[in-house]
């Protein structure tokens, strides 16, 4: 891996860190506050902006070392060349995603700019921006494993079996 991805994980680990830091300290005060009876009504709002923060955080992190949910029972049966196939069409579709999302996205801060929270001054468009930088990443994440895949086509996508310990029968 070059710098430029490691330096951009590395970042992305520290945000995340800080965004979850920053949420649990908000969720806690608005529990605190509640239980002695004085409220801060501030703490609801901005749990949920640091919440969809978090969660693109962690989509992207995940995206970014391949961690994303996949069963791969059937993919696996294929034979190499069909899995590679099915690789790519997942990449593919991992690039249409991404880009339905930028472009969703962008509308819906475009939609929500003018609008302000309601107990903190804030755009409410703030709260769709990370959806953005989200899909941005999944196009790039997609088209960098598509370019992979291509060029280790001929290549098995399958590890070496391993020698077993188990003697030859006589």
């Amino acid at each position: 891996m070059t710098l430029w991805p490691r330096l951009f994980d590395r970042v992305m680990e520290v945000i995340a860190a800080l965004l979850l830091v920053a949420l649990l300290v908000t969720v806690s005060l608005g529990i605190v506050t509640r239980a002695v009876g004085e409220p801060l009504i501030w703490t609801d709002e901005v749990s949920r902006f640091l919440m969809l923060w978090v969660a693109v955080t962690g989509w992207i992190l995940a995206s970014r070392r391949r961690a994303h949910i996949r069963i791969r029972f059937f993919h696996d049966m294929l034979p190499a060349r069909g899995w590679r196939s099915a690789e790519a069409l997942m990449q593919l579709a991992m690039v249409v995603f991404g880009g339905l999302t930028v472009w969703y996205s962008i509308h819906l801060v475009q939609a929500n700019y003018d609008l302000e929270a309601t107990t903190v001054p804030l755009s409410m468009g703030l709260l769709y921006a990370p959806m953005v930088l989200a899909g941005i990443v999944t196009v790039l994440q997609g088209l960098a494993e598509f370019v992979g895949n291509l060029m280790n086509w001929r290549t098995s996508p399958y590890e070496p079996v391993a020698a077993t310990l188990q003697e030859p029968a006589e």
